[in-house]
C-alpha cells in the first residue's frame, strides 16, 4: 500500500486555509497532519508533524514565509515546501528558492492545480508558473556572484541591503519582497545595529562605500 503524502497547510487566513484544507483531505493519497497560522507555528508543526510536504503563505505574522521555509528546510531538508501567495513576484520566488522552496503556486489556482502541485512537490520535484519559470531561468542565467559584503548580515538582511541603496524605504521594500512593514521594520533596525549606524543616511553611505550596487 503507497502511504499518504503528508501534508502541513501554513496561512494566516482561517478560511483559505480551511479550503486548502478540505480539498486535500478530500484527496486520495493525500493527509492533512497540521495547520498553521504564522510562520513561528509553522515550524513548531513542521517538527512535530514531519509533513512530507508543507504549503507555504509567503506573507505571515510573526516570521514571513520564506524564513520559515529556511527555519524548516534546514532542520529537515527531504521536506519539500511550496510557496502560496497572490502575485507573481519574482523577488520573493528567488528568495523563497534560495530559502529551499521546490515550488511557487498562486492563491487564485483550480483545486486541481494545487493536488497536482502538491503531488509534484512531494515526489521531490520542482513546479513553478510558467511565466515565473521562464523569469527564474532567465535570472540563474544573468545573476552575479553572492555579495559577501556584510558576511554578519543574513540572506534576507542582504536582500534588504540592497534595496535600501537602490534608495528604498521600507513601504516599498516590503511591497517588493511581500513582507509586513513590522518584519521590514524590525529587520532594518537589525541591519542599522550590525553595521553600526544610527540612521538610513549612515547606512547607505556604508553600504554604497562596500561596493553594492544602486541598482538591480
Amino acid at each position: 500500500m503507497v502511504p499518504e503524502l503528508r501534508v502541513l497547510v501554513v496561512d494566516d487566513h482561517p478560511a483559505f486555509r480551511a479550503a486548502i484544507c478540505a480539498i486535500l483531505d478530500g484527496t486520495d493519497g493525500i493527509e492533512v497532519v497540521g495547520q498553521a497560522p504564522d510562520g513561528l507555528t509553522a515550524v513548531e508543526e513542521a517538527s512535530k508533524a514531519a509533513p512530507d510536504v508543507v504549503l507555504m503563505d509567503l506573507n505571515l505574522p510573526d516570521l514571513d514565509g520564506v524564513e520559515a521555509t529556511r527555519r524548516i528546510v534546514a532542520a529537515a531538508p527531504h521536506t519539500g515546501v511550496l510557496m502560496l501567495t497572490m502575485f507573481e513576484n519574482e523577488a520573493a520566488v528567488f528568495a523563497a528558492m534560495r530559502a529551499g522552496a521546490r515550488g511557487y503556486l498562486l492563491k487564485g489556482a483550480r483545486n486541481e492545480q494545487v493536488v497536482r502541485a502538491v503531488r509534484v512537490i512531494g515526489d521531490g520535484e520542482a513546479i513553478f508558473s510558467p511565466a515565473i519559470a521562464t523569469r527564474v531561468l532567465s535570472l540563474l542565467g544573468t545573476e552575479s556572484p553572492r555579495d559577501e559584503s556584510f558576511p554578519q548580515l543574513t540572506a534576507r538582511e542582504r536582500e534588504i541591503v540592497r534595496l535600501i541603496a537602490q534608495g528604498m524605504g521600507n513601504a516599498s521594500i516590503a511591497d517588493r519582497l511581500v513582507l509586513s512593514p513590522k518584519t521590514v521594520r524590525n529587520h532594518v533596525s537589525h541591519i542599522f545595529r550590525k553595521l553600526q549606524v544610527t540612521d538610513r543616511a549612515q547606512a547607505i553611505a556604508k553600504i554604497r562605500k562596500a561596493g553594492v550596487a544602486r541598482s538591480e
